[in-house]
């Protein structure tokens, strides 16, 4: 039996859900935080358990660089390299090999690039990309796709699509079903809705394990990104997991699981968490301001990380004026539980019918008076 999801509750468009896959349940909605080259950033594997994530992502780009896709195999895949013996899901490169364009060359067939790191040439295909990511042993795999810049015209959007429809085709046939284990296709399209409906069509014609929403989250903005939401997510099959990919600020989880979206990744918790930047109960705070020296409260009251139960807010501002790296742990640490805890909720507030309630107060406490990032 390949992966697949089950349907506990639905709410309005918002759905609660389990995932299943070889190496264990994952409750929906998910944020799965991103270990782009088998490590979470900051974050031992004990310490992602801790924050209560249940499955991660790898980059397939990243890691057949670095430390090379066999090379990964024969060191037991990522679950054995990474200690991390829940689900991982990994992205196909093709978010990676859009922001290459000059280091690359695309045809019909795969894309031709050099490394970012010493200059060396690699070709991906899908054929390729499904093979690294079997290597790497994900749970989920994505079929390789080609992912464009935001804005686009409809000629390229269209272009770029149509493109992704034959690759998803070509990563289907090269995937190996095994037990647990799934491919996602991704539907593309940009903001048109015509091309969504295209791109969906094609997916379900050839028939996957899950479907992502690919192409947003790349400059549109979050207007544009729900308005898009709002079309595209209702095209893809009710039955089937629906993930959200690269996305986002918790205001955007929050709205996108309103539009019936499952699954997200991002690294703006991990990314934000190394900069002094944090996401709490209250709203953003950076932990550089100058207000922050000499507090002795905790970062966020409602949190129950190390950085909020066992230190002040002052200790945190010291730690990122005085350059210790424990301050980009804690506060990473911080960060991914929040996201944690903000899922967990919107999960609980689906199954007891009042999402839209639950929402409203998540939002409301980021309202609230307090010392705001820049």
């Amino acid at each position: 039996m390949t992966l697949s999801w089950t349907c506990q509750c639905r709410h309005g468009a918002a759905r609660a859900g389990t995932l299943h896959t070889a190496h264990g349940d994952v409750a929906t909605p998910v944020f799965m935080p991103v270990g782009t080259a088998g490590t979470v950033k900051a974050m031992t594997a004990d310490a992602v358990r801790a924050t209560g994530a249940s499955i991660v992502l790898g980059n397939t780009y990243h890691l057949m660089l670095r430390p090379g896709a066999e090379r990964a195999g024969r060191l037991g895949g990522l679950h054995k390299m990474m200690d991390w013996h829940g689900p991982i899901l990994t992205d196909s490169g093709g978010f990676q090999v859009m922001s290459l364009s000059k280091l690359r060359k695309m045809d019909k067939d795969g894309v031709t690039f050099q490394s970012h790191i010493n200059g060396e040439r690699f070709r991906l295909t899908p054929e390729r990309s499904i093979e690294i990511q079997h290597l790497l042993d994900a749970d989920v795999t994505m079929c390789f796709d080609e992912c464009i810049h935001f804005p686009a015209p409809h000629e390229e959007a269209a272009r770029a699509m149509r493109l992704s429809m034959q690759w998803a085709a070509r990563s289907r046939a090269a995937f190996v079903p095994r037990e647990g284990y799934g491919l996602f296709g991704i539907q593309q399209g940009s903001t048109f809705e015509n091309l969504r409906a295209e791109s969906a069509r094609a997916l379900t014609d050839i028939g996957f394990e899950g479907y992502a929403i690919g192409g947003l989250a790349v400059g549109e903005g979050q207007e544009e990104m729900f308005r898009t939401l709002d079309f595209s997510v209702p095209m893809l099959p009710e039955t089937h997991p629906r993930y959200l990919m690269g996305v986002g600020t918790p205001g955007d989880l929050i709205g996108a699981v309103r539009r019936g979206v499952d699954m997200f990744d991002c690294v703006i918790p991990t990314r934000s968490g190394r900069t002094g930047r944090a996401y709490t109960s209250r709203g953003v705070a950076n932990m550089r301001n100058a207000k922050n020296a000499e507090d002795t409260g905790p970062l966020d009251p409602e949190c129950d990380c190390p950085a909020c139960t066992r230190h002040s807010l002052g200790y945190l501002n010291h730690l990122f004026k005085a350059g210790e790296m424990l301050g980009p742990m804690l506060l990473t640490w911080h960060n991914i539980r929040y996201y944690q805890n903000l899922m967990a909720r919107l999960r609980a507030a689906i199954l007891a019918g009042r999402f839209d309630e639950e929402a409203a107060a998540i939002q409301a406490g980021w309202a609230a008076p307090q010392e705001i990032a820049a």
